[in-house]
């Protein structure tokens, strides 16, 4: 059974950090990337950050800078760390696995999503 996990989330105020991590099983990292999504209310769901099993990773314009990206292979688990969080960071962050590991510095990130989490709440304050 495929399961990806995301926690970390809560409230914090403009400036905070938060870590998220995504604990995943049923598929071998190899085979995918796993990436961070993020929807807010009222808006379409977009890509966050993505990473493949050998540490390239991608990121959104508006995380570049601000975000970083990281695996822990041995224990199947994709952490996102947030720094210097905005309000418009905000929303129901999700993990998920893209089909094409070797793409997403295409910023192809979750164009191909073979599996999606339950998602964590993100709430940045002003």
């Amino acid at each position: 059974e495929v399961q990806l996990q995301a926690s970390g989330g809560g409230l914090v105020q403009a400036g905070g950090s938060l870590r998220l991590s995504c604990e995943f099983s049923g598929f071998t990292f190899d085979d995918y990337a796993i990436g961070w999504f993020r929807q807010a209310p009222g808006k379409e769901r977009e890509a966050v950050s993505c990473i493949n099993d050998r540490g390239r990773s991608h990121y959104a314009d508006s995380a570049k800078g601000r975000f970083a990206i990281s695996s822990d292979n041995a224990k199947n688990t994709v952490y996102l760390q947030m720094d210097s969080l905005k309000p418009e960071d905000s929303g129901v962050y999700y993990c998920g696995a893209d089909r094409f590991p070797d793409l997403i510095g295409l910023g192809l990130c979750g164009k191909s999503l073979a599996y999606l989490g339950k998602g964590t709440q993100v709430t940045v304050s002003s």
